[in-house]
């Protein structure tokens, strides 16, 4: 495999490579993979991930207009790069709907929070011609509107602050201990596994922590410069969470009801039991955290080891229990 990414990578570096990949493909019939990943600085799974999305860009969205861009893992092909060749270059014409999704597309973005104020303008110029080019078309779009969820937002602010190098300061809540806590963290980038997240160098714990997005309760970019540590990237391509050699042990034994965790927690070893069920050994670096797992599982799994969690993750079970029955009487 290719190596690691020298230098940290956000939404706006991928876009930028994924066009300057365009042209390096279309110069490079049947290149390599390992030979491709090398000269854009970054590993195989990046580019395959990359190559995954490109089938989806094009002219337009009709058929022969998208990229046939596949690999047969070893070597990339692009079947049809007259797509993009002078031959296709015709002036560009929206059909209402295109138009209209277009049009309400980018005035919702231009009013998100924490977008460079020269990025607004410059999407409000390119909002202003394509409402000019879609004449009638055009109308749709000025009665309807959308509005971003809240992590779009923060997603902004995130983006920002990787682009300006600057520190955030952000209020998180953290589902494994119920908390809301204040942080200051130097965003390193931003990733997307499932859900989005920052992956960043928080100054309250000294240490590279991953924050999700839809988690930051506040967020504000500060004036001080964003100087973490130079860290290894992690290759997050075989999930977010990849436990340590040197993190605790956790024994967890599941009925057959809950054999699914071990296929959601990455583990060491799932040893058969008589009953159908299995006995998982897994590594996490913040084994507190396993209370709301065993909560979740209820009979279908207990923590065997280490005792202390064993322990506390019964008393938070009776804890849950009396608080049910206490409603329930209420009630």
């Amino acid at each position: 495999m290719a190596g690691k990414p020298v230098r940290p990578s956000n939404a706006i570096d991928q876009t930028r490579r994924m066009l300057s990949l365009v042209t390096y493909l279309r110069e490079r019939p049947g290149a390599r993979i390992e030979d491709v990943a090398r000269a854009f600085g970054i590993t195989e799974d990046e580019l395959v991930s990359d190559l995954d999305v490109l089938p989806m860009c094009g002219t337009s969205f009709r058929g022969g207009d998208l990229l046939d861009i596949d690999t047969d893992g070893e070597r990339i092909w692009w079947h049809n790069p007259a797509a993009l060749g002078a031959e296709a270059a015709e002036p560009l014409r929206l059909a209402a709907d295109e138009a209209t999704a277009l049009l309400v597309a980018a005035r919702a973005v231009a009013t998100l929070p924490g977008l460079r104020e020269s990025d607004r303008q410059a999407l409000l110029r390119a909002t202003a011609k394509v409402e000019t080019a879609a004449g009638e078309a055009a109308g749709a779009s000025s009665r309807l509107s959308v509005t971003f969820e809240s992590e779009g937002g923060v997603f902004a602010d995130v983006d920002r602050a990787i682009a300006e190098r600057r520190r955030l300061w952000i209020r998180y809540y953290s589902p494994a201990r119920d908390e809301v806590t204040e942080r200051e963290i130097d965003p390193i980038r931003l990733v997307s596994v499932g859900h989005t997240y920052v992956e960043a160098w928080c100054r309250r714990s000294e240490a590279r922590r991953t924050f999700r997005l839809d988690r930051v309760a506040e967020i504000r970019i500060l004036d001080e410069p964003s100087a973490p540590p130079e860290v290894e990237l992690r290759d997050l391509s075989e999930g977010l969470v990849q436990p340590a050699a040197e993190d605790p042990e956790v024994v967890v034994e599941v009925a057959p009801g809950g054999r699914w965790v071990a296929e959601y927690y990455p583990h060491d070893s799932a040893e058969e039991l008589p009953d159908g069920g299995l006995r998982i050994i897994l590594r996490t670096p913040d084994p507190a955290s396993l209370r709301r797992l065993a909560l979740r599982l209820g009979r279908d799994g207990r923590i065997v080891e280490p005792h202390e969690l064993a322990d506390s993750a019964r008393q938070a079970a009776r804890e849950a229990l009396a608080a049910y029955d206490g409603v329930e009487a209420a009630g």
